[in-house]
């Protein structure tokens, strides 16, 4: 189909893609909308997401967004195929659903949101009607040799192989105007390695500024009780992110560090695991009567997580060999926390460069157990650089994410 506009033309109109409503994509979504807002040009951005999630985007939206953020909700069996379990199916599913709402949006470019599963219809050479696409590369871990001890597995490797031949072909299609990566590593190891590398740009994970609330009167219950120090574990709760691990290392600690920490998880539960963690409670509530813990199964508000964070002594981030970055980093390191994380791949190199808090093999529960204890012994605040923290963190702003979302375009909307 041949380009709506002419190959030199800016953008005026975005649309932005996201069908999967977990997780970070309300928080990012409201960066997009609050900067496009306060622009003055008459530059727009629709957003193509699930009906929960326009719903929710639409409440948090300023009287003066009308005219320049829309929402387009997604239809039920557009959803459904975009999240379905094969990947190939997805794929392809995102990027027709893609082409459709740029043609009823009548937008002269379109952002992926998550690009990674577009990598296999884009190394085809597919484009989306003609427009400039870009996209946030989430998991690129094709280079991790290079950020550290890495010994993949046999699986690990037979993906990394596929990556790479992936995003070879996807640089050089001739739509892709440019990929933005989470991993401030990656851009350098594309520029080197690929042809088209140099289409690879890094990208700010954004981290929201502290909201000015009576913590008082606004979240749950004041934690950690009085007397114990709080292990806070955060965010949408699936078995990557280790809840069931944490469960298996608490039952592991001495009975006198069990009996001085409260742990909390505090987000919804993936429905795939309720029932296995639901079993792994009980089990740690009989054999560690003395320690403190509570599930808190529901999306917690910005503020809420914000009080939480703030009260807390550790940030847990125990991901299961997780690849990519994290924005558990940023609450943590705003609020001055310590985290104890995986040791592998982006999150683990971040967390000793900025000295954001401790490493473990988070697939090991004896491992984190070990972890968690010294912690407590030695005091949690002595494993953070809080300086170095409030670094990393102001480095990472909403502005800046959005402002390199929107320029990756072309467009002059973030000038």
């Amino acid at each position: 189909m041949p380009s709506r506009r002419p190959p030199d033309a800016q953008p005026r109109r975005i649309l932005v893609f996201e069908p999967d409503a977990e997780g970070h994509s309300l928080e990012w979504l409201q960066h997009l909308s609050e900067f496009v807002t306060r622009q003055r040009n008459d530059a727009a951005i629709w957003i193509a997401a699930p009906q929960a999630l326009c719903d929710a985007l639409a409440q948090t939206l300023s009287s003066k967004a009308g005219q320049r953020v829309g929402v387009m909700p997604l239809r039920p069996h557009e959803e459904r195929l975009c999240r379905h379990r094969s990947l190939i199916v997805a794929a392809f599913a995102r990027w027709w659903t893609m082409r459709r709402c740029l043609r009823r949006s009548g937008a002269d470019a379109g952002f992926f949101l998550s690009i990674d599963l577009l990598s296999l219809p884009l190394a085809l050479g597919l484009g989306v009607g003609g427009g400039p696409i870009s996209g946030i590369l989430f998991r690129p871990s094709i280079h991790y040799g290079a950020l550290g001890y890495y010994r993949p597995t046999w699986k690990e490797k037979a993906r990394d192989l596929r990556k790479d031949l992936l995003y070879r072909l996807m640089l050089h299609n001739g739509h892709v105007r440019s990929v933005l990566s989470l991993d401030p590593f990656f851009p350098r190891y594309a520029a080197s390695r690929y042809a088209h590398g140099n289409k690879v740009h890094a990208v700010p994970d954004p981290a929201f500024p502290l909201a000015q609330t009576d913590q008082a009167t606004s979240g749950p219950p004041r934690f950690p009780p009085v007397g114990r120090f709080g292990l806070l574990l955060f965010g949408y709760l699936t078995e990557r992110k280790g809840p069931l691990v944490v469960l298996d290392a608490l039952r592991l600690l001495p009975e006198r560090v069990a009996n001085r920490i409260a742990v909390l998880f505090a987000g919804r539960i993936d429905p795939a695991i309720r029932g296995v963690m639901e079993a792994r409670r009980s089990l740690l509530t009989r054999e560690r009567p003395g320690l403190w813990f509570k599930i808190e199964d529901r999306r917690l508000e910005q503020t809420e997580l914000e009080t939480l964070v703030e009260q807390s002594h550790i940030v847990l981030a125990p991901y299961q060999r997780f690849v990519g970055s994290s924005g558990v980093l940023l609450w943590a390191a705003r609020a001055g926390r310590p985290l104890l994380a995986q040791d592998f791949g982006l999150v683990g190199r971040l967390i000793r460069d900025h000295r954001l808090g401790a490493v473990a093999d988070s697939c090991d529960p004896a491992a984190l157990a070990n972890a968690i204890e010294r912690m407590v012994d030695q005091g949690p605040q002595s494993f953070i650089d809080t300086e170095s923290a409030k670094r990393f963190a102001e480095s990472r702003t909403p502005d800046g994410f959005a402002a390199t979302v929107l320029s990756s375009l072309g467009t002059s909307l973030a000038a």
